[in-house]
C-alpha cells in the first residue's frame, strides 16, 4: 500500500483549537470534525505544504510554527499526517474548503479521527514547551 503524506495544523488560540468539518464531498474523511490540513503535493517538503494549505484551507499565513509529530492515519488510504503547531498567524481567516471551522477546548476538543486524538494529546503533553519557546 502506497503512503500518501500530508501536513496538518493545530492552529492554537488560549488553550483552544481550530478544527474544520470536512465537507461530505471529500475522499478521505468526508463529514468529520478533524485537525486541518491536507496532502503534499510531489516535490513538495513539508514547511511547503504548511504554507500552501493554510493558505488554500483558511486564507492565512503562519507566522510562528513549529512541528509537533507525526502519525500514520489509516483511511480509504494510508496518510502520514506531519502535525505541525501555528501559534501566530496574520490574514481574515474563513473556511475556503471545509463546511466550516470552529475554536473548541483543546481537553474537550471532538475530534472523529485517531491521529488527531493522539496530536492533541501530545500537543497537551507538551504544551509548556511549546510556550517556553515564544
Amino acid at each position: 500500500m502506497n503512503v500518501h503524506e500530508c501536513v496538518s495544523f493545530l492552529l492554537i488560540d488560549q488553550q483552544q483549537v481550530l478544527l474544520e468539518t470536512r465537507s461530505m464531498e471529500k475522499a478521505c474523511d468526508p463529514g468529520l470534525i478533524c485537525i486541518p490540513g491536507g496532502h503534499m503535493e510531489s516535490g513538495e517538503k513539508q514547511l511547503d505544504t504548511l504554507f500552501r494549505e493554510l493558505e488554500e484551507e483558511l486564507a492565512v499565513k503562519p507566522e510562528s510554527y513549529r512541528y509537533l509529530c507525526s502519525l500514520y492515519h489509516p483511511t480509504s488510504e494510508l496518510q502520514l499526517i506531519h502535525y505541525y503547531v501555528v501559534d501566530a498567524w496574520s490574514g481574515d481567516m474563513k473556511a475556503l474548503e471545509a463546511d466550516e471551522v470552529n475554536w473548541y477546548a483543546i481537553d474537550n476538543a471532538p475530534v472523529s479521527i485517531d491521529a488527531d486524538r493522539i496530536a492533541l494529546s501530545e500537543y497537551q503533553r507538551l504544551a509548556a514547551t511549546f510556550s517556553q519557546r515564544k
